[in-house]
């Protein structure tokens, strides 16, 4: 064990979470002036514009967000005709929430966006830095799982 002194700051969850809310924050600002979306709906429109059709337990699952977020998305999406319910035919007892054209629209006006938030954030690294830094939070990931 080591006798440096505990501090928050140098440690990496916190680390981690402080990185994630500033890139999250900033992404989601620009979405939110333009389009009025919060956080979580544009998580769960960017997995429906992804992957298609999802239940919202497999959307729960690949957004890693908790379910009430998730279902309190999906309803502001079906209020604002950004996405449908459809009829789940391997399972009565669920559905697929599916982009609207309005919310694959949407959706395909936000993709450049964030990209292009993405590439002035990352700005400062060579793309090899970029790569290995990429590479670096994937081992992370991996290992705390």
């Amino acid at each position: 064990m080591s006798d440096t002194p505990f501090r928050l700051t140098d440690f990496l969850p916190y680390q981690l979470s402080v990185a994630s809310n500033a890139v999250s924050n900033r992404i989601a600002a620009a979405y939110h002036d333009a389009f009025g979306l919060k956080v979580t709906e544009w998580r769960v429109m960017a997995m429906l514009g992804d992957a298609g059709g999802l239940t919202q337990r497999e959307l729960t699952e690949k957004t890693l967000m908790d379910k009430v977020a998730v279902n309190r998305a999906c309803k502001v999406l079906e209020v604002r005709e950004l996405a449908v319910r459809i009829p789940n035919k391997s399972d009565g007892r669920s559905h697929h929430l599916e982009l609207t054209d309005a919310g694959a629209e949407m959706h395909a006006k936000i993709v450049p966006m964030a990209r292009e938030i993405e590439e002035s954030l990352l700005a400062l690294m060579s793309d090899e830095q970029q790569t290995m830094f990429r590479d670096l939070l994937d081992q992370v990931r991996k290992q705390a799982e």
